[in-house]
C-alpha cells in the first residue's frame, strides 16, 4: 500500500483514511482483507444461498467502505449489487464533491443494515474545510453469485442524494445566497423554522439571482432536475446574500410548526383571504418533500364545500331547502353510508352540512345526470370558482389540485371527497379561502412582479353561493351538533369550517382532514390515519388560526 492511505483498527471500529494525493488507484484489498480470499478466488466457489450471516453482513460492509475511502470506484461498484450505477456514483463523489480526504467508520449492525459515519475534507483550489455526516447501507445476497454485496441506492454515499440523477458538487455556487424574510422582515431559517428548508432551498434556486447577491463557494447535492431544487450541503467561503420577501408571517409560522409537531405526520398551510398570500407552512416530519404544498391526497368531506357550491350553481338546492339524508344509499351500484348511519329527518342542506351527511351530497347525482352533467359538474366548479386544477404558480413547487371527469361509482365518491380527487394542504386552505374571500385568489408566497409569472384566476362566487356556503361553514363551527364546533370554539368571528376524513387502501384508520377561516386567515391540515376530521387535523387547524 502506498503511502497517503491507511487502513485501521481503532479501538475495534475498522476505520479507513485516504488522503490527500494519494486518494484514488490504490489496490486495498489485500491490506483490507488481511490475506483473505479475494474476489476472483470467491466467485470460483459455489453460490451461497440463504440470508445473509453476521459475517458476511460486517465484511461486505467493511470491504464496501475501504474502497470508497480509498477512492477505488470500479472495485466499490463491483461490491455491490447494481456495479454499473455505483461505479460512476463512487467516482463522482469523489470528483464532484472534491473530497481529498475520508475517514469512515462503521458503526455496530443492526440485522442487515450497517450505520457508518463519514469524516471528510473538501478542497476547492487553495479552501479546505471539514466535513462530517451519517448514513448507513444494507447487505443482501446476489441473486447470481450468491455473495454477500452492498444493496445499491444513491442515498449510501449521502442520505440526501435521494434519486439517480443526484450528485454532489463542490464550486462556486449556481446561485447566490439569500435571506428570506418574512412579510414584516424577520429573517427566516431552516434551523428557527425546520419545514421550511425546501421552501427557502426552492426560493434560493428560482430567484437567487433577482434578490442582488453574490455566490459564494459551496458543496451542494445538484437535484440534476429543473424542478427539484438543490440542497446546500456546506459552506467554503460565504457569498453576499440577496434580501428576499416573501408572504410568510413568522408568528403564524411558529404556530405552525409546534401544531404539527405532535403528530407523526401531519401537514398545514394557511391562507390571508382577502389577498391569498401564504401566511404558513409546515410539516410533521419535516422532509425535503413539502407535503403541504406537493401532497396529493383525497381530501374527504372538507369536498363537500365544492360539492355544495355545485348544488347550489345548478339550481338543487340552497341553505335552507330540505335534503334527504338517510342513514345510507345506493349510488350506481355502491352502497354509501354516514358515520355510524346516523340519519337526518325533515332537515336542510345546511343541517347536511354541518353534520357532514354524505347520503345527502350522493343524491344530487340523480338530478344531475337528469341534466347530463353529473360526472362533470363537480370538476367544473372546482376549476372555475375555486381555481383547483388550473396552474398555480405560488414561486415554489406546489400541486395544483386534481377533480377530475369521474364515472360509474367514481362519481359519488367524489361528491364526498373521495375517488380520483387528489389535494394538498394548500389546496383545501384555498376552499376555505374562497369561501370567506367571496372569490378565489391564487395563493402565492413571493410577488408576481418578481418574476411575472402568471396567476391563475376564477369567477367570483356569487353573492347567494358565498353567503349560503358562508352560512354553512360558520353552523359546521358553531352549532350544538356541528362537526368542527369543538376545534373552533374560543375562535374570533366570522369564523367557518369543514370536517373530513378520508379512506384510504391498507389503512385501517382514515386520515383525518380539517378546514377554516377566523378572521382575515384560513387553514387546512391534514393527519395521516388521524382518524375524525374534528380531532386531530381539527387541532391543528385551531391552533394556527389562534396564532392570527
Amino acid at each position: 500500500m502506498r503511502s497517503g492511505a491507511k487502513v485501521a483498527v481503532v479501538g475495534g471500529v475498522f476505520v479507513v483514511v485516504a488522503g490527500g494525493v494519494g486518494y484514488g488507484g490504490y489496490n486495498l484489498w489485500n491490506g483490507v482483507m488481511g490475506g483473505e480470499t479475494s474476489p476472483r478466488s470467491n466467485s470460483a466457489q459455489a453460490p451461497r444461498t440463504g440470508p445473509v450471516t453476521d459475517e458476511e453482513v460486517t465484511t461486505a460492509a467493511r470491504d464496501f467502505l475501504a474502497a470508497w475511502a480509498a477512492g477505488e470506484p470500479e472495485k466499490a461498484g463491483q461490491l455491490t449489487n447494481d456495479p454499473v450505477a455505483a461505479g460512476p456514483a463512487v467516482a463522482a463523489y469523489h470528483d464532484g464533491a472534491r473530497v481529498s480526504e475520508a475517514v469512515i467508520t462503521p458503526g455496530t449492525p443492526t440485522g442487515t443494515t450497517v450505520p457508518f459515519t463519514v469524516k471528510a475534507v473538501i478542497t476547492y483550489e487553495n479552501v479546505s474545510k471539514p466535513w462530517s455526516y451519517t448514513s448507513r447501507l444494507t447487505v443482501v445476497r446476489g441473486q447470481t453469485t450468491g455473495r454477500a454485496l452492498v444493496k445499491w441506492a444513491p442515498s449510501v454515499l449521502h442520505p440526501k442524494l435521494l434519486t439517480a440523477g443526484a450528485t454532489l458538487r463542490t464550486g462556486v455556487a449556481k446561485t447566490a445566497p439569500v435571506k428570506a424574510v418574512d412579510r414584516d422582515g424577520t429573517e427566516l431559517t431552516a434551523a428557527k423554522y425546520p419545514s421550511l428548508r425546501p421552501v427557502l432551498d426552492t426560493l434560493r434556486q428560482r430567484y437567487g439571482a433577482k434578490a442582488g447577491g453574490e455566490s459564494g463557494v459551496e458543496t451542494w447535492i445538484d437535484s440534476g432536475s429543473e424542478s427539484v431544487p438543490d440542497s446546500p450541503l456546506l459552506v467554503l467561503s460565504k457569498g453576499k446574500p440577496g434580501t428576499l420577501r416573501t408572504t410568510i408571517d413568522a408568528g403564524v409560522q411558529a404556530a405552525a410548526e409546534k401544531a404539527v409537531k405532535g403528530y407523526g405526520s401531519a401537514s398545514v398551510a394557511a391562507i390571508e383571504p382577502s389577498t391569498g398570500a401564504v401566511l404558513a407552512v409546515a410539516n410533521s416530519p419535516a422532509t425535503e418533500f413539502n407535503v403541504a404544498f406537493q401532497g396529493a391526497q383525497a381530501p374527504g368531506s372538507t369536498m363537500k364545500i365544492v360539492t355544495a357550491a355545485m348544488m347550489m350553481q345548478n339550481g338543487l338546492a340552497t341553505p335552507d331547502t330540505k335534503v334527504e339524508c338517510p342513514s345510507t344509499v345506493l349510488s350506481r351500484g355502491t352502497t354509501f353510508q354516514n358515520l355510524k348511519k346516523f340519519s337526518i329527518s325533515d332537515g336542510t342542506l345546511t343541517a347536511a352540512f354541518r353534520r357532514s351527511c354524505n347520503t345527502a351530497f350522493i343524491k344530487a347525482i340523480s338530478k344531475l345526470s337528469d341534466k347530463g352533467i353529473a360526472d362533470t359538474a363537480l370538476g367544473d366548479t372546482a376549476r372555475d370558482s375555486f381555481g383547483i386544477g388550473q396552474v398555480w404558480q405560488v414561486g415554489v413547487t406546489a400541486s395544483d389540485g386534481s377533480v377530475p371527469e369521474s364515472a360509474g361509482s367514481e362519481t359519488p365518491a367524489s361528491y364526498i371527497g373521495q375517488g380520483k380527487i387528489t389535494m394538498s394542504a394548500l389546496n383545501v386552505a384555498s376552499l376555505s379561502a374562497t369561501v370567506k374571500n367571496g372569490g378565489f385568489l391564487q395563493p402565492y408566497l413571493v410577488a408576481r412582479e418578481l418574476d411575472d409569472r402568471e396567476f391563475a384566476t376564477a369567477e367570483p362566487l356569487s353573492r347567494e353561493v358565498a353567503r349560503g356556503l358562508r352560512t354553512m361553514m360558520t353552523a359546521a363551527a358553531t352549532a350544538p351538533d356541528g362537526t368542527a364546533l369543538r376545534a373552533m370554539s374560543g375562535l374570533a368571528s366570522p369564523k367557518g369550517a369543514k370536517t373530513g376524513s378520508a379512506e384510504v387502501d391498507e389503512q385501517e384508520t382514515s386520515n383525518s382532514w380539517f378546514t377554516g377561516y377566523s378572521g382575515d386567515l384560513a387553514a387546512a391540515a391534514v393527519v395521516q390515519e388521524g382518524g375524525h376530521g374534528g380531532d386531530s387535523a381539527g387541532t391543528v387547524v385551531a391552533k394556527v388560526l389562534a396564532a392570527g
